[in-house]
């Protein structure tokens, strides 16, 4: 750890390699540590433990992961990072791996390992993508441990929004259907460099039982299909969609009802007739 303790501040380093955030990649970086360290925490106790982590620029949650004692696999599609990196891989001992490439084309499982916890501040433009496909796995329990990502915070309330409101829709059914959904913790835009035009949140998500019999593709064809028009009836969104109108009357589900109303549970019962 001592080579942790010795490494020069984040501040430093990005000025020394001539880094600035890049607009086209989605970044913003956060340098305050301890913000950094109360982010690892959120995954809980990291001694020991595999983490897989998306986007780290200049390193800044990556230290705080090390600080808490992961080994951590981490993927960056930014060339011009890899050298400040390679500099904290030196310092961590090597508990850090850097993958140059897109974390749209990585194969996860093999390069983290069964267990990891995911941490990522998500670079904005990909992350959305990445959680609907890490909810969507055919195999559960998943191979990840938790997940625990920073996003906008519109985004970060719609993953926890409940029935009934305005950001409940396709990304809250997807994942409260497999996973206890929580916001562990805000982080107000002028923490980052440099700062975005919204507020952050940090959710967190821990892998519950799968409810038997639902493919994951059929329920998500169907939420696609819901919300896509939220403000119709669902006999008017889901009529194109073979067998959803059969499946709602046998369920007692009227069709005059508007997505936003049905529960969770309710349209994980319309894909598992489907399926």
């Amino acid at each position: 750890m001592s080579g942790l303790a010795d490494l020069p501040p984040l501040r430093e380093v990005i000025a020394r390699h001539g880094l600035s955030a890049s607009k086209s990649l989605g970044q913003n970086f956060l340098l305050d540590g301890q913000l950094l360290d109360r982010i690892a925490r959120v995954a809980g106790n990291l001694e020991a433990q595999r983490v897989y982590e998306v986007g780290p620029g200049p390193g800044g949650l990556t230290r705080a992961l090390l600080r808490a004692g992961a080994t951590v696999t981490a993927v960056e599609r930014d060339r011009r990072c890899l050298p400040a990196l390679a500099e904290l891989t030196e310092a961590s001992g090597n508990r850090l791996r850097v993958i140059e490439g897109d974390a749209l084309e990585i194969d996860e499982q093999s390069e983290a390992g069964d267990g990891a916890h995911i941490v990522a501040n998500l670079p904005y433009n990909v992350g959305t993508v990445l959680l609907v496909r890490w909810l969507e796995s055919e195999a559960w329990p998943p191979w990840w441990a938790s997940l625990s990502l920073m996003f906008q915070k519109e985004v970060a309330e719609r993953i926890v929004a409940k029935p009934g409101t305005d950001a409940y829709g396709r990304l809250a059914v997807l994942a409260q259907w497999r996973a206890e959904a929580s916001i562990a913790l805000n982080v107000h835009r002028s923490a980052f460099v440099p700062p975005p035009k919204v507020m952050s949140a940090v959710v967190h998500l821990v892998p519950k039982a799968m409810p038997g019999g639902v493919d994951p593709a059929k329920l998500s064809a169907l939420t696609g299909a819901a919300f896509g028009q939220r403000r119709k009836m669902l006999r008017q969104s889901l009529k194109s969609m073979a067998g959803a109108l059969d499946a709602l009357s046998t369920l007692g589900i009227a069709a005059e009802r508007r997505p936003e109303t049905l529960s969770v549970e309710e349209f994980v019962a319309v894909a598992r007739a489907l399926s």
